[in-house]
């Protein structure tokens, strides 16, 4: 059965709100066939990054840049995960690969940065972005949780038998 793990640092009720939407899409009673696996980033490893097919990141937007806990996670997983490395030791661009992501951002005032950075790792790793990034700023509406509960939906059917 294909496997969508999810990975998020949520250390707030606005950001939860989104991520309970992504989860609650991931399990939409439409989509079968697909094991939904939720992981705080601090707790997400290798092994859950290497038995999955699918991967649905979700951050906060901290100074310009990606949650510490995301960071964190990208840190412990990027290279038994397949990331490649520049000779410089600066994160090598594969061209994309097999397993397909999706992302979502949380910022206050801005996500630009943090979107930035995500991406800029998940490039360097053997993966393909299978949806746009989800980026919210401000308040978490229904049409916010809307979309992310499209998102998860979306990457769990790309995944679906």
């Amino acid at each position: 059965m294909p496997r969508l793990l999810i990975v998020h640092h949520s250390p707030t009720a606005t950001v939860r709100s989104l991520t309970d939407a992504v989860v609650a899409g991931a399990h939409d009673d439409a989509i079968e066939g697909v094991e939904v696996v939720v992981r705080p980033a601090l707790e997400a490893g290798a092994a859950d990054v290497l038995g999955a097919d699918g991967v649905l990141l979700g951050t906060t937007a901290n100074f310009g840049y990606m949650s510490g806990a995301l960071k964190h996670f990208f840190d412990t997983i990027f290279l038994e995960a397949g990331g490649a490395l520049a000779e410089d030791g600066s994160s090598a661009t594969t061209g994309g690969g097999r397993l397909p992501f999706g992302l979502w951002v949380h910022g206050r005032y801005d996500t630009t940065g943090a979107v930035r950075s995500v991406l800029s790792i998940a490039g360097a790793l053997p993966w393909t972005r299978a949806a746009e990034v989800l980026e919210v700023v401000g308040e978490v509406g229904a049409e916010e949780r809307a979309a992310a509960y499209d998102l998860g939906g979306t990457l769990a059917a790309l995944l679906s038998d």
